[in-house]
């Protein structure tokens, strides 16, 4: 299992997430920078917890149609990889993160218009570079679903894998932040054992280095964290143990 720290941007600084409630984020306090600059959070996680690949969600995209690319370029310039997720909504904007150098582009289901979309990128980027993101908010799908076959969250991720997704982050926001637990551990397994070489990306309440081996057990290839590792719950120490 790979740990993938999150940069949230908004306002052209890193935020801290707590479930969802976007207009409540306010400028990350961490042990891993002076201030809220993504690049320096992004050298804190690699230089302190030796972590180099990086999900972005650009708020200022994704809230207000205002994507920080110079800021993708320079992350990937300075030897980051990069999962970015800047509210694709067409092949024009997905092309964009991809100029920038970028692993993968993310494909939401919160804001992605279309089933249609996931499936021509797909098709013509490849599955290693694109992924879905299975958005959740206590339990419940988010954006527009009216295109896709069937609400329930399992049956949506079945459908993506149908389109030709090979990656996928489920997530639900409810829990992100919180220090409550990981919420989506059923639904990890559930996926998992339907489709064996279908990569898994989860995340969203890891209370500290307790819940690492726990989520591990659920088979998710990645997991996302930023809250644990700003407040220094997790550290290079307790990574380094869990991966002994």
């Amino acid at each position: 299992m790979q740990i993938i720290p999150v940069l949230d941007i908004l306002d052209g600084n890193v935020v801290r997430g707590v479930a969802g409630r976007r207009d409540e984020y306010q400028p990350v306090e961490s042990v891993l920078a002076a201030g809220a600059n993504p690049l320096d959070i992004a050298r804190g996680y690699r230089d302190a917890l030796g972590l180099k690949r990086l999900y972005l969600a650009d708020l200022d995209a994704i809230m207000h149609g205002r994507p920080n690319r110079k800021l993708w370029k320079k992350l990937v310039d300075d030897g980051f990889e990069i999962l970015v997720d800047a509210g694709v909504k067409t092949i024009a904007d997905a092309q964009q993160v991809y100029a920038s150098g970028a692993t993968a582009a993310i494909v939401a289901l919160e804001t992605s218009p279309s089933r249609e979309l996931l499936a021509e990128l797909c098709t013509q980027y490849g599955p290693p570079r694109v992924i879905f993101s299975l958005d959740l908010k206590q339990g419940r799908p988010l954006g527009t679903l009216d295109q896709w076959q069937n609400p329930a969250p399992f049956d949506l991720a079945v459908e993506a894998v149908s389109l030709g997704v090979e990656q996928m982050i489920v997530l639900d926001l409810a829990w992100v932040g919180t220090g409550e637990g990981l919420a989506t551990e059923e639904l990890c397994r559930r996926l998992l054992e339907r489709f064996t070489q279908l990569q898994v990306i989860t995340g969203g309440g890891i209370r500290g280095p307790g819940d690492l081996p726990v989520v591990q057990a659920t088979g998710v290839h990645g997991l996302l964290l930023a809250s644990a590792l700003h407040s220094g719950r997790i550290d290079r120490a307790a990574l380094d143990a869990w991966r002994a």
